[in-house]
């Protein structure tokens, strides 16, 4: 019972990340070892510092405004 309320656990969290437009990093280091073997994978803060930039853009000056 305890595996199965924890695998629901994940998929919810997983699905509520996602809603809010924040991508898994457990799918993007599989993907990427998949996909691109011979390079190296970005640790998580590097992951979700790039996410970050890639939605809001990169200058932090703008970050927060939306003119």
């Amino acid at each position: 019972m305890t595996a199965s309320i924890r695998t629901l656990w994940t998929l919810l969290s997983r699905t509520a990340r996602l809603m809010v437009g924040i991508p898994d990093y457990d799918t993007y280091v599989t993907r990427h070892r998949q996909q691109h073997p011979h390079l190296p994978v970005m640790s998580h803060a590097e992951f979700i510092d790039n996410r970050q930039k890639a939605r809001y853009g990169g200058n932090s000056r703008q970050m927060g405004r939306c003119c």
